[in-house]
C-alpha cells in the first residue's frame, strides 16, 4: 500500500468540488396508469372483435422437392429437335401457383389497423390514427416512449395495456404485438374506438399545456395584447403549442470559487478651463 507523501503542494490539497445547478428533466416521459377495471374491459372488447372479424396471419411452410434445381436447370437449356413436340403440350398446362410469403386471411381489414412500434410511428406522423395502445411488456421501456408526445401533439387517445401482446398475439397469428394502432375513418373498427376512447386515462407532457392552462393563458394575453385580435385566419386555424419555462430546483453557490474584491477606480475631474 502506498502511503501519500508528506510533502503535498497546495494545490494537491485544495482540489475544486464540482457543483451544478439541478432542474427538473422535461424529457423524463411515463405512461399515466390503467385502473384494472378497464385493462380488462379493454382486452375483452378486443377479444370479442377481432374473433368476430376472423384476422390471422397465414404462415406458409415452404418445402423444396429434392433435385429440384438440377430439374429447373434442364429445362432452362435449349431442347433438341426430338424433345420438342413432346415438350410444347406439357408447357401449355398451367399448375395452380401456391403462395410462398406469408399472407393475411382479410387484407382489407389488416390495412384498417397498425400493428407493431414502426407502423404506429409512421401512422402518428402522417395523422392516420385515432386511436394507440401499447403493450408495457416493451424491453427496453424507452422504445414506446416516443409515442407519447407524438400522440399527445396529435390529439390522438394512447395508453399503456398491461398483457396486450400475451391476449392478441394468438389471435392474430403473430410473435408478440408490442403496439396497435386503430386508423381514422374505418368502419370495421368503429365501434370498438367509441367504446375504449373515453376509459383511456390523458397523457402528461411538460412542454405542452392541457386544455386547462391554455384557457387561462389565452385569457391574459388577450387582455394584454391587441395584435392577437389582428391575426390572420391561417395563424388562428394552426394549433399553436406554447412552451412552459422550467423550474430551478435549487441553486448551491460554490465555495471554492474565489471572489476578488472589487478594485475601486480613481476619480477624475476635469479642468474647467
Amino acid at each position: 500500500m502506498s502511503t501519500p507523501a508528506k510533502g503535498a503542494t497546495k494545490k494537491e490539497k485544495k482540489k475544486p468540488i464540482p457543483v451544478k445547478t439541478s432542474l427538473n428533466s422535461p424529457y423524463s416521459i411515463h405512461w399515466s396508469p390503467l385502473e384494472r377495471e378497464h385493462k380488462h374491459f379493454i382486452l375483452n372488447t378486443l377479444k370479442v372483435k377481432l374473433a368476430a372479424v376472423g384476422l390471422q396471419k397465414q404462415r406458409v411452410n415452404r418445402f423444396r422437392e429434392w433435385g429440384s434445381r438440377r430439374r429447373s436447370r434442364k429445362k432452362a437449356s435449349k431442347p433438341t429437335e426430338e424433345q420438342k413436340p413432346a415438350l410444347e403440350p406439357a408447357e401449355s398446362v398451367q399448375t395452380p401457383s401456391k403462395p410462398t410469403k406469408p399472407c393475411w386471411s382479410n387484407p382489407a381489414v389488416r390495412n384498417q389497423l397498425a400493428i407493431g412500434i414502426n407502423e404506429v410511428t409512421k401512422g402518428l406522423e402522417r395523422n392516420e390514427l385515432s386511436l394507440v395502445l401499447v403493450c408495457n411488456s416493451v424491453k427496453p421501456a424507452h422504445m414506446t416512449c416516443h409515442l407519447i408526445p407524438l400522440s399527445k401533439t396529435r390529439s390522438v387517445p394512447a395508453c399503456q395495456v398491461p398483457s396486450l401482446s400475451d391476449t392478441l398475439a394468438g389471435l392474430l397469428g403473430l410473435k408478440c404485438v408490442l403496439a396497435l394502432g386503430f386508423r381514422s375513418g374505418t368502419e370495421e373498427f368503429e365501434d370498438v374506438v367509441r367504446a375504449i376512447t373515453p376509459v383511456v386515462p390523458p397523457l402528461s407532457v411538460a412542454w405542452i399545456p392541457t386544455n386547462s392552462t391554455e384557457e387561462k393563458q389565452s385569457d391574459r394575453v388577450k387582455g394584454k395584447k391587441r395584435k392577437l385580435e389582428e391575426m390572420s385566419d391561417e395563424a388562428s386555424d394552426a394549433s399553436a403549442l406554447i412552451l412552459q419555462p422550467l423550474k430551478v430546483k435549487k441553486i448551491i453557490p460554490n465555495p471554492t470559487k474565489i471572489r476578488k474584491p472589487k478594485k475601486k477606480g480613481k476619480k477624475k475631474y476635469l479642468s474647467s478651463v
